[in-house]
């Protein structure tokens, strides 16, 4: 008799932007919604979404999420002409936009998009007010990390 395996479930994210945990403090996250076209979608489904240098502006009291790559399918889009680095509209609310576009304004502070995500049927981006880190930030970070990492092997090696 074959052994039943655990169903896998399928993960909600579709891209991550690890750079800028590297490169920011995360101060506060919110959750927004995308207006996208039927081959970006499409795309989002296949993997092929990249937020290495995303931002988002604020223009006419209004949210844009700004350099996220989404590349065509070919067999998806194969009719119209795509673009890849397109702005696209958030859908939040206009408390949230005024307080996101308020700590915008703020001297050393950015609004970056952390990870696109499934919720349901629908695509979700995750953006995040960020502080710039300095240099000194970064290593301080890096060597708060291996510190951890060895006392974990430490602890490990002791059981």
């Amino acid at each position: 008799m074959a052994k039943k395996g655990k169903s896998k479930t399928p993960s909600n994210n579709i891209a991550q932007n690890k750079k800028a945990r590297f490169d920011y403090f995360l101060v506060e996250k919110f959750e927004a919604g995308l207006e996208l076209q039927g081959w970006e979608v499409k795309s989002c489904r296949a993997g092929k979404a990249q937020l290495t240098d995303s931002y988002v502006f604020f223009k006419n009291g209004e949210a844009f999420l700004l350099n996220t790559q989404i590349q065509p399918l070919p067999t998806a889009s194969t009719h119209f002409v795509c673009e890849p680095t397109r702005y696209r509209k958030l859908l939040m609310h206009r408390k949230q936009i005024d307080k996101l576009a308020s700590h915008a304004d703020q001297k050393g502070y950015t609004v970056v998009c952390t990870a696109l995500y499934w919720k349901g049927h629908m695509i979700k981006a995750e953006i995040c007010i960020a502080k710039g880190k300095q240099q000194h930030d970064k290593r301080n970070v890096e060597k708060e990390r291996d510190s951890n990492r060895e006392m974990q092997r430490a602890m490990q090696r002791a059981r």
